[in-house]
């Protein structure tokens, strides 16, 4: 059974999202819905000695309501590449595998992307690679596939041979309100995920954090401490 998982490309993301590529046989980017401003597509957490820290990439503003995400152009006047490296040395520089790491993501997040789908991809690709996750990409606004919601999500299923789609419980609403799934012949698997928790810098543990939170403080065990928050996927409602 070729299972699917499909989720906007999101700047350096959380641990759950990192279960739901190693679970799925196929990850799509779903880079041809509109730009959502102020969200996890362009920002993300750190941990720091003096609390949580918002990382933002800026994007130009003209346009940007019309826009998907794929179109997003990153302000590259803001030089946001800079104060993000200074924030992450400042925020993690002492985690046991920081110097593994960080030259490699530094690597990327500094390699002059102009657009935020491209630059939010490559991050996540440098993840998966780091993580040890063995993943098959695809990018929505590749696909020869239309719609909106549900109907979006499983014609994109239909053209890449899915036949499991594994989904974040919190889609489940517009899901089941459709029959999109059950027309193309496509079973819907809802991904839960028990945060887990793990040795961080600065204090009691904070969830929620940027996945290079975990690669910097726990390196080669990071994917095991991924995996250990998986619960069995659950089939949708019938």
């Amino acid at each position: 059974m070729t299972t699917i998982a499909i989720m906007q490309p999101t700047y350096l993301p959380w641990i759950g999202y990192f279960g739901m590529i190693d679970q799925a046989d196929r990850f799509v980017f779903l880079d041809s819905v509109q730009f959502a401003r102020r969200s996890w597509q362009q920002r993300n957490r750190i941990k720091t000695a003096n609390g949580v820290q918002m990382l933002t990439v800026p994007v130009l503003k003209k346009g940007a309501r019309e826009q998907t995400i794929a179109e997003v152009q990153i302000d590259a006047g803001a030089r946001f590449a800079e104060k993000h490296r200074r924030a992450i040395e400042h925020a993690l520089g002492k985690a046991p595998h920081f110097k593994d790491y960080a030259e490699g993501l530094f690597a990327v997040l500094e390699g002059g992307h102009e657009k935020l789908a491209d630059l939010n991809i490559a991050l996540i690709r440098w993840l998966c690679e780091a993580f040890g996750i063995a993943a098959d990409f695809a990018r929505s606004s590749e696909i020869a596939a239309e719609g909106a919601k549900a109907d979006l999500l499983a014609a994109l299923c239909t053209a890449l041979g899915g036949e499991v789609y594994l989904s974040a419980p919190g889609s489940a609403d517009y899901i089941e309100e459709s029959d999109a799934f059950e027309t193309a012949g496509v079973t819907v698997a809802y991904h839960h995920y028990d945060h887990p928790a793990y040795a961080q810098l600065h204090g009691a543990f904070e969830p929620y954090m940027s996945a290079i939170d975990l690669l910097f403080n726990l390196g080669p065990e990071s994917l095991d401490c991924i995996r250990s928050g998986y619960q069995e996927s659950q089939p949708a409602a019938s």
